[in-house]
C-alpha cells in the first residue's frame, strides 16, 4: 500500500505599487475564494522558477527581485489533500494580468494588503494566521 505525501505548491506574492494579486478560484478545490498566482513545484525545478512559470502561465504577466517567503502547511479536509505552500515574494516588471487559463480562474484583481476580499484560499488564511506582511 502507498503512503499518501504531501504536494509541494508555490504562491507567488506579487506586489504593484503597494498593493498585491489575486485570483478568483474556479473548478478546483477551493473554487470561489482568493488566492495567489502559483500552482505546482515540479521535479528539478527551483522554487523561483516555479514562482515565474506559474505566474507567467496564469496571469502573462513578468515578475522581478523573487526571493523565499514563509511556507504553510495546508490540510484540504474535505478533498483529502494536504500541502505544503511555499510563499515567493516578487516584483511586478510589466504586463498587466488576464485570464490565461479560464478553466482555473474567473478574475484577476490588485488588493491592498489590509483590505484582502473573501473568502480566500486556505492557504492564504493560514499564511495570514502567521502574522506575516510582504510590505514589511
Amino acid at each position: 500500500m502507498e503512503k499518501k505525501r504531501p504536494f509541494i505548491g508555490i504562491g507567488v506574492i506579487v506586489i504593484r505599487d503597494g498593493r498585491v494579486l489575486l485570483g478568483k478560484r474556479r473548478n478546483a478545490h477551493g473554487e470561489g475564494t482568493w488566492c495567489f498566482p502559483g500552482g505546482h513545484l515540479e521535479f528539478n525545478e527551483e522554487p523561483e522558477a516555479a514562482a515565474e512559470r506559474e505566474t507567467r502561465e496564469e496571469t502573462g504577466i513578468q515578475i522581478m527581485n523573487v526571493r523565499r517567503g514563509p511556507f504553510t502547511n495546508d490540510f484540504f479536509e474535505h478533498e483529502g489533500k494536504h500541502y505544503i505552500t511555499l510563499y515567493l515574494i516578487a516584483e511586478w516588471a510589466s504586463g498587466e494580468p488576464m485570464v490565461m487559463e479560464p478553466q482555473k480562474c474567473e478574475a484577476w484583481d490588485w488588493f491592498e494588503w489590509d483590505s484582502l476580499p473573501s473568502p480566500l484560499f486556505l492557504c492564504v488564511e493560514n499564511l495570514l494566521k502567521q502574522g506575516f506582511n510582504p510590505l514589511k
